[in-house]
């Protein structure tokens, strides 16, 4: 084939990929499923093994990935600084498509992140990237890693990418305009002038992709511009707090104070002096006038958590405050008024609370306004990895690590746990099996490999969790050649992973008898996703409907 024949062959290909991308920029389509789009045509253009798209942040101090194809999950958890990574600053740099040598001594980013590679380091590959260019500001970079050599040779596939890398910009452009259409003016005027004021150190970020978490940020967004009370419910360690912080980081009360208060960490006699504050004198020990909680929240958002832990009396008080916006001081005749946002939360039932007499059910309502419910880490499809490898990253920075991985079998048991601490555990777990994986052996040029052992995840955990129905008779009957058998038997195995899998075989297989095999149901009995009850059948060898 002669070159002119190639450069027609290349210029089509690369024609037919633009083609779509350019009719669907006037769609509406999320942002997650445009990057998807994107990435997608790149690799129908140039013969990649890994493409990424990574968004510039804090000045370009830091690249964030939106979108990946042929990397790990958990790359979208990670968030790298560019001073760290040279073959980043290099791309940032140059400005326009770059690509490296095969051979450079540069260290690659994705050492034991690409798919089916999870070796470090990378062995000799090509690798070329290029700057985003958006109202003339360096948006974010496109990367691609090919493991086959000479896979980018020549100058055809630079100016393919460079060429892709201007339709690349108006697609994150378009992503953009379409997210600011659907709010209204005078908002969107505020929260762009907040979130460029403060992003990203002060912006409180909830990761993950999964439906369950998509449709809390929706009421978060629905919410956060009204000053409405809000009531977080949800399980310990799912991140109440940090929804409290998104929810006053959206709203027009952003720069002014976020105060928190802990009311299950009070004793009874301090509540009311920390949160409407007090004058010297007013009790033994209060040596000099002090302003409450209430006082340093002003136009601004104060935050109760734990709320179901106040006293009747205190609840009394605060619901005046509520209704009127009137403080007073203890030992102080004269009161104040006080202009605060309340956000609440808690992991208790408080209307069971009312019913038993703990809770004030006017002090409910009160709260209650706006309820939140933040869904377990069990119930987030996808979002285990997501989050583990955002804990990973910052505990390689902290640590002064260069790579930290997961390996296959460590995905595999993060996606089975059934996490009852939900992500306070899985944090917990990533920097606890950091440390596990540093003594191992390992040379000087591989990465610190985190495998399944390393995670030390509580076996117990691994069946139902507290509080969930139990099948009577039908499980009773299945487990009970589990639950009663020793080591010593013959028909058993020995090996303790091996007894937990016959554990949860005989678990599920007993859930699924009692609801006719139908999986749905199963999983809502058993408070999991569907997703990931399918994934562990498969493994365990059940069948399901």
């Amino acid at each position: 084939m002669t070159l002119y024949a190639v450069t027609m062959t290349a210029d089509a290909n690369l024609l037919s990929a633009l083609l779509p991308l350019i009719a669907q920029l006037s769609n509406h389509l999320s942002e997650a499923e445009r990057y998807r789009r994107l990435l997608a045509a790149l690799r129908t253009v140039l013969p990649a093994d890994a493409v990424a798209l990574l968004r510039c942040e804090d000045g370009a101090t830091w690249l964030r990935p939106l979108a990946i194809d042929g990397l790990s999950p958990d790359t979208l958890g990670r968030r790298f600084r560019v001073a760290e990574h040279p073959r980043f600053a290099a791309l940032l740099a140059a400005g326009q498509a770059m690509r490296f040598p095969s051979d450079t001594t540069l260290p690659d980013p994705y050492d034991g992140l690409v798919n089916h590679h999870t070796d470090a380091p990378l062995p000799v590959h090509d690798c070329m990237g290029c700057v985003l260019m958006v109202n003339e500001q360096a948006w974010g970079l496109l990367t691609l890693d090919a493991l086959q050599t000479g896979s980018f040779a020549g100058d055809a596939p630079l100016a393919a990418l460079q060429a892709f890398s201007n339709l690349a910009a108006a697609t994150v452009a378009t992503a953009a305009r379409m997210r600011e259409l659907e709010q209204t003016a005078a908002h969107e005027r505020q929260r762009a002038e907040h979130f460029r004021r403060h992003a990203p150190t002060r912006s409180p970020q909830l990761l993950g992709h999964s439906a369950a978490l998509r449709h809390l940020q929706r009421d978060i967004a629905t919410v956060a511009a009204s000053d409405l009370a809000v009531l977080i419910t949800g399980e310990t360690g799912v991140g109440k707090e940090l929804v409290a912080q998104a929810l006053h980081a959206q709203s027009l009360r952003a720069d002014h104070a976020f105060v928190s208060l802990n009311c299950a960490a009070l004793p009874d006699n301090l509540v009311e002096s920390e949160l409407f504050g007090h004058v010297r004198g007013a009790f033994t020990g209060a040596v000099q006038d002090r302003s409450g909680k209430f006082e340093q929240a002003h136009q601004g958002t104060l935050f109760l958590d734990e709320v179901g832990e106040l006293p009747l009396a205190t609840q009394a008080k605060l619901l005046r405050v509520l209704q009127s916006g009137q403080i007073q001081r203890l030992g102080l005749d004269r009161e104040r008024t006080v202009d605060v946002r309340i956000i609440a939360a808690t992991n208790q039932d408080l209307e069971a609370a009312v019913r038993n007499g703990q809770m004030r059910a006017d002090f409910f309502h009160r709260l209650s306004v706006f309820p939140l419910h933040v869904p377990p880490l069990r119930a987030r499809e996808g979002d285990v990895l997501v989050l583990a490898g955002h804990f990973l990253e910052r505990a390689r920075s902290q640590m002064g690590l260069e790579q930290v991985r997961l390996t296959s079998d460590a995905h595999t048991a993060l996606l089975d746990h059934p996490w009852p601490g939900n992500v306070r555990e899985l944090e917990h777990c990533i920097r606890r099996s950091v440390l596990q994986a540093l003594r191992k052996p390992r040379g000087p040029q591989q990465p610190v490999s985190i495998a399944a052992a390393d995670l030390k995840l509580n076996p117990e955990a691994l069946g139902p969790a507290p509080g969930l129905p139990v099948l009577n008779a039908v499980l009773s009957e299945a487990l009970s050649p589990a639950l009663h058998a020793t080591a010593t038997d013959v028909a058993l195995p020995t090996h303790l992973g091996s007894r937990v899998d016959q554990f949860k075989r005989a678990y599920i297989h007993a859930a699924l008898q009692a609801h006719d095999g139908n999986l749905a149901r199963t999983a809502r009995s058993l408070q999991v996703d569907r997703s990931n009850l399918l994934r562990l059948c498969k493994r365990l060898g059940l069948a399901s409907t």
